[in-house]
């Protein structure tokens, strides 16, 4: 490709090029990934959506046999949950993204063993709604510093984020 310049993500590489930024999956996480999620994010939702609706009805069953304890603990993972869903509604997982479509773009530096460093890119997708991508980076394990170091240096290069 030309004028290519690469970088590792969590689950395969990401091509930065003149007019787009193509993800690719790799390896034994991203077919994972690629076998679940696909291209969009609309199944990890409704599974995490199932998840909600079995630990409400457990919140209520414990609730109804007086064991408070259980009750609210499921009660507020199925909070938690419902929060993060709806966070995520306007999340995509396109692996193609438009450069001239891109709205906004930022680094997020991940605290060492708790979060894995990311971009969020903001752009407009085909039907013209705003939608976030996420490009996480590789953790601690996968020499994520220098990764994450790489990835932020292109980024900068080809102008996605400002310094």
């Amino acid at each position: 490709m030309e004028n290519e310049k690469t970088f590792k993500t969590k689950t395969g590489f990401c091509h930065v090029l003149s007019d787009k930024i193509v993800l690719t999956r790799d390896g034994i996480i991203g077919n994972i990934s690629k076998a679940v999620v696909g291209n969009g994010i609309a199944k990890i939702l409704i599974i995490y959506s199932g998840i909600v609706i079995f630990m409400l009805y457990q919140a209520f069953t414990s609730f109804q046999n007086k064991e408070n304890g259980s009750a609210l603990l499921f009660g507020a993972l199925s909070i938690f949950l419902v929060y993060s869903i709806s966070k995520s509604i306007n999340n995509s997982a396109t692996p193609i993204i438009e450069r001239n479509k891109i709205k906004d773009a930022k680094f997020i530096n991940g605290k060492t063993g708790l979060t894995r460093s990311r971009f969020e890119i903001m752009f407009e997708d085909e039907s013209g709604k705003l939608k976030k991508r996420l490009i996480m980076l590789p953790g601690s394990l996968s020499d994520g510093s220098n990764e994450t170091e790489k990835a932020l240096a292109i980024m900068k290069s080809e102008r996605i984020i400002s310094a």
